[in-house]
């Protein structure tokens, strides 16, 4: 788990060297990013049901070994398309070992030390998240890009002979079965709704592939929503959206998640191509949002017992709001200091949004749902981060080309500048043009201001429809009371 966490933000600060050495366009930064995400929300959970069958141990190793495997194609990748294909692959190893990694956890311990195991495994995924870019950074100092695939290897390793050695095999044969078309209509409605968002800067939004590949996401993710709603035993159980507790706590993780993942795809290519910091430095500066974080997850629980859920929410979310709305003021002379105080806020913000809310999203449900309500909030969450990154990223990429300076370029040299602040960059270094550097930088803040205007507008949106529709303020040993989500998964889950 700790593995997984890190690897959710070390390519992040990877991207713009992964650019500039590939020649990736900022479509094709998405994808590197949005391949992991996509196929990750979209197998996890037929994954955890897989492993109820088939044996969790089993699961459990195959996806460390799928993943394992996927590190080692994109460490060796050459190109563009091996690094997205192998990003895919390792979203399927996480899709398997996320669930099961909690899942196994009845079988090991007692229900007096249950609770410490799920906190144990829980601080280990949330510590990645801080790790990733500073351990990326770290290592492209010193090696290739490639080595922050190649770091995953040992990791995952160690993983696969621990679960050999000290695991017991345990299945749960009364568990539904795998819905392999409900698995398909996700896979594919997902990530043709991903490939429509993603083309269209480049394509626009009228342009008939762009059309046919949001239209043929609408009718899959119907069909998905239909054929879950007549099944007996569904996969993705959409009637615990009818608790409205639920639901709106639900959207309002799914949104924090949309402008977190947004802002750490924007926020490294500032940090190195406009300021002109290295890789760690890069890493080191994003520590603000996580130091924002780690205060947040010691001090949320406790006022979302004194408070209510949703106060503590809301609050969140409108703190959050106001971090993006400040973020978007950034101009090309604001400097570092600037950036680190609205990071920090921002961290402030997510940590006292997304973890109430989520709590609070099982919290309303009864106990023996508690399993298939976190496999569906875990799934919304990891949607709204694929389209954070896509739909953030093409209005970054769009904006971007829009302003750009390339008077005087040639058409070709003048594409090329336009796919990305890397590109722009390399091109002007090659061509001796301070102008184009000096219009690249402003044009790359200037997007990044639209990109956070959004991120502000989305979480207060959330922030109202969480102070209007969550259920009103609990009493605190109610709160306090509240199940923890991964125990009750793992719970459900035995």
């Amino acid at each position: 788990m700790l593995t997984l966490g890190f690897d959710m933000t070390i390519l992040n600060v990877a991207l713009p060297t992964m650019a500039a050495d590939l020649g990736a366009t900022t479509g094709q930064q998405q994808w590197m990013a949005d391949a992991y995400v996509v196929v990750f929300a979209a197998l996890m959970l037929p994954a955890g049901l897989l492993g109820d069958r088939f044996g969790r141990r089993l699961m459990l190793i195959t996806g460390l070994g799928i993943f394992l495997a996927g590190s080692l194609v994109g460490a060796l990748a050459g190109d563009v398309s091996a690094v997205i294909a192998a990003r895919a692959v390792m979203g399927v190893g996480a899709a398997l070992v996320t669930p099961l990694a909690l899942s196994v956890l009845p079988s090991l311990f007692g229900a007096d030390e249950r609770a410490k195991a799920v906190g144990i495994v829980s601080a280990a995924s949330a510590l990645g998240l801080p790790l990733g870019p500073i351990i990326g950074g770290w290592l492209l100092n010193h090696f290739w890009w490639g080595s922050v695939f190649l770091v995953n290897v040992p990791m995952a390793a160690v993983g696969i002979a621990a679960c050999v050695f000290l695991l017991p095999e345990t299945r749960d044969p009364a568990s539904p079965k795998v819905d392999t078309v409900a698995t398909a209509l996700t896979a594919t409605g997902l990530g043709t709704l991903v490939y429509g968002i993603i083309e269209a800067p480049v394509r626009g939004w009228a342009d008939p592939l762009v059309l046919a590949a949001l239209a043929a996401a609408v009718v899959l993710i119907t069909a998905l929503v239909l054929r879950e709603r007549r099944a007996e035993r569904p996969m993705l159980d959409m009637t615990l959206l009818t608790h409205r507790g639920f639901l709106f706590n639900t959207i309002a993780a799914t949104l924090v998640m949309f402008v977190l993942t947004g802002l750490l795809f924007v926020l490294p290519p500032y940090l190195q191509a406009v300021l002109g910091h290295d890789a760690f430095g890069t890493g080191v500066r994003l520590l603000p949002m996580m130091g924002g974080i780690l205060v947040a997850s010691r001090t949320a629980p406790q006022a979302a017992a004194r408070f209510g859920g949703r106060a503590t929410v809301s609050a969140g979310l409108v703190v959050l709001a106001f971090a993006a709305l400040l973020g978007s003021r950034t101009t090309i002379d604001s400097g570092y200091g600037f950036t680190a105080l609205w990071l920090a806020i921002t961290g402030l913000g997510f940590g006292f949004s997304l973890m109430p809310a989520m709590s609070n999203a099982l919290g309303t449900l009864p106990r023996d749902r508690a399993a298939s309500g976190s496999g569906l909030l875990m799934t919304l969450r990891q949607v709204g981060g694929a389209i954070g990154i896509a739909l953030l990223g093409s209005l970054l990429a769009a904006t971007f080309r829009d302003r750009l300076d390339v008077t005087g370029l040639p058409a070709r040299v003048a594409d090329t500048a336009g796919e990305s602040v890397v590109a722009a960059h390399t091109v002007a270094k090659k061509t001796g043009s301070a102008d184009l550097l000096t219009s690249a930088n402003s044009a790359y803040v200037h997007g990044m201001g639209v990109v956070l205007l959004v991120c502000g507008i989305a979480a207060i949106v959330a922030a109202l429809l969480a102070a209007a529709f969550l259920p009103g303020t609990r009493k605190a040993d109610d709160a306090a009371d509240a199940p923890d989500m991964a125990a009750e998964q793992a719970d459900a889950r035995q």
